[in-house]
């Protein structure tokens, strides 16, 4: 039997699987995730499909990506001598305009995806690091690439452009979207468990270190609150989130800072760390008393509150929100804070249902449905590494579990 490692790096996180391949959907053997990479408090952990816990507490720390990746190659090899490696599927964050699809990685396609490092300098490195890394340790697997941006392509052109001179979209300038591989498990999961919702008007939450959120109709993506970085739209554990240009040019002009300064200003000195001056975890947050923690809380919960109602009025109404990621699966607190008061738009909460994690965390006359999914990013790449082991056994497979519906063709499509 061959097996599957997925790959997926996140500003201060590596989630990773190991993943079986059978004939009908890859199985995952192992799951898990090296979190506070960075800090002194990182820890490695993970679960196997037979309830053991691998992993724990690093006692020095882990400094970087690169050294986490290791960790997790170790942790796989030495728990799983037996795994015959045939594919290794790498999230990429950043795919440009022309990747709408997972693609084979090559030195040539490897070097490209390089050059697009600028636009997401948080993540892209990473996730090239982790290809190289996996290259030399399992130099026979197949190495495939998930953009986190492919699923964002089919965005009407309003959605997808800036109001600068047209040569500059030509070159690239515009609205990607990220967190692609979660809203297309959104998707995928919605049109097997719920097909009315997915054919109709959902908004997915995906909170978590890096926030967004995506408007679907019939499950494709019409627009997102991230636009030409991972930085834009929601603020996130240290990114800034949306932004007037003006201040950049400010800090530029007035201030002399440096295009490296505000980079990690703006990257990895704001968002809630910067708020608070204490804490990118939103749940010490949520535990501490502090006056600049509850206003840095309530910052989030307002612009996703603004961003909510922007996306439902890009999507002509609204059927549905779905909380994912970490923050969206796990506090209570920020999804009440973002659904109260929300009536108008037809969003009636449950507070006993939200306060139990429960699935479904509306009333039962709420005329909008909202609900908590986990995301399953680590799936959605096994799957289109799978695809390129055995092509015919998995076609049918992923064509179900994303299937396809044209972009609409309303006052939000394209001109």
């Amino acid at each position: 039997m061959s097996h599957v490692i997925t790959l997926n790096a996140g500003s201060s996180s590596l989630k990773f699987g190991l993943f079986s391949l059978p004939s009908d959907d890859p199985v995952a053997i192992c799951t898990g995730i090296v979190d506070r990479i960075g800090s002194a408090g990182a820890t490695i952990r993970a679960k196997t499909s037979d309830g053991r816990t691998l992993g724990g507490d690093v006692a020095d720390g882990i400094a970087d990506h690169h050294e986490a990746l290791n960790h997790v190659l170790d942790l796989i090899i030495q728990q799983f001598p037996a795994a015959n490696i045939a594919a290794v599927g790498h999230r990429i964050v950043h795919g440009g305009p022309d990747h709408d699809q997972p693609i084979l990685l090559t030195p040539e396609s490897l070097a490209a995806l390089d050059e697009l490092s600028p636009f997401a300098p948080l993540h892209q490195p990473y996730n090239l690091s982790g290809v190289r890394a996996s290259v030399e340790r399992f130099p026979d697997a197949v190495q495939v690439a998930c953009f986190d941006t492919a699923f964002h392509r089919s965005h009407p052109w309003v959605n997808d452009t800036f109001a600068l001179p047209t040569e500059y979209y030509d070159k690239g300038v515009r609205r990607y979207g990220f967190h692609g591989l979660s809203y297309e498990y959104i998707s995928g999961h919605l049109a097997k468990t719920a097909p009315l919702l997915h054919g109709g008007r959902v908004i997915v939450a995906h909170l978590g270190n890096g926030a967004s959120m995506c408007g679907m109709i019939h499950g494709r993506s019409v627009g997102s609150s991230m636009g030409f970085s991972a930085i834009d739209g929601l603020p996130m554990g240290t990114r800034c989130g949306q932004l007037d240009p003006g201040v950049v040019l400010y800090l530029m002009d007035q201030k002399g800072m440096s295009v490296d300064e505000i980079t990690e200003l703006l990257y990895r000195k704001s968002g809630l760390l910067g708020l608070s001056g204490l804490s990118s975890d939103m749940r010490t947050l949520e535990k501490s008393d502090s006056g600049s923690a509850r206003r840095a809380i309530s910052y989030f919960n307002f612009r996703a509150r603004r961003e909510l109602g922007a996306l439902a009025a890009v999507l002509g109404g609204l059927d549905a929100v779905v909380f994912t990621g970490g923050i969206g699966e796990n506090s209570a607190l920020v999804r009440e804070r973002i659904c109260v008061n929300m009536g108008w738009l037809g969003i009636e909460l449950d507070h006993d249902a939200n306060t139990d994690h429960a699935r479904i965390i509306s009333t039962p006359l709420s005329r909008v449905q909202v609900m908590v999914i986990p995301t399953n990013e680590e799936l959605v790449i096994a799957r289109a590494a799978a695809r390129f082991v055995y092509p015919h056994m998995y076609e049918t497979l992923l064509d179900k579990a994303s299937p396809a519906a044209p972009p609409p063709a309303d006052g939000s499509g394209p001109e």
